[in-house]
């Protein structure tokens, strides 16, 4: 598979693994889920692909930073909901954007919520 000029199906490949990755951040690795947006970013040329990475790195930084926020909520109670309602956002969130992905290779998805840090 070539990762420079991707085919539609690799693209479509390419641009679900994006979102993905906030799957695996969310159960396994923090970390590995916004690594593997950066490196498919980094290493192709198909601007709906690299458009999806950024929306997963935008999706991941900004996950982050509400969860530090809604952390230090939470020693005055308000941000204990706050954070299991970021919780079931980060797991459902990137199954709808796979979702979309994986039916029209072409479409870029953009979560909702989300500081667009990268454009």
């Amino acid at each position: 598979m070539s990762l420079q000029n991707p085919t539609p199906e690799n693209a479509k490949l390419l641009s679900v693994l994006c979102h993905a990755s906030g799957l695996l951040a969310t159960i396994y690795l923090g970390l590995l889920g916004i690594i593997i947006p950066i490196v498919i970013m980094a290493s192709t040329e198909d601007e709906i692909v690299k458009s999806n990475a950024k929306e997963a790195i935008n999706f991941h930084i900004s996950t982050l930073l509400y969860s530090i926020i809604f952390a230090i909520l939470a020693c005055f109670l308000i941000g204990i909901p706050l954070l299991i309602l970021l919780s079931i956002a980060c797991l459902i969130l990137p199954i709808i954007a796979m979702v979309k992905c994986a039916e029209d290779h072409r479409a870029v998805y953009s979560y909702p919520f989300v500081l667009r840090l990268l454009t």
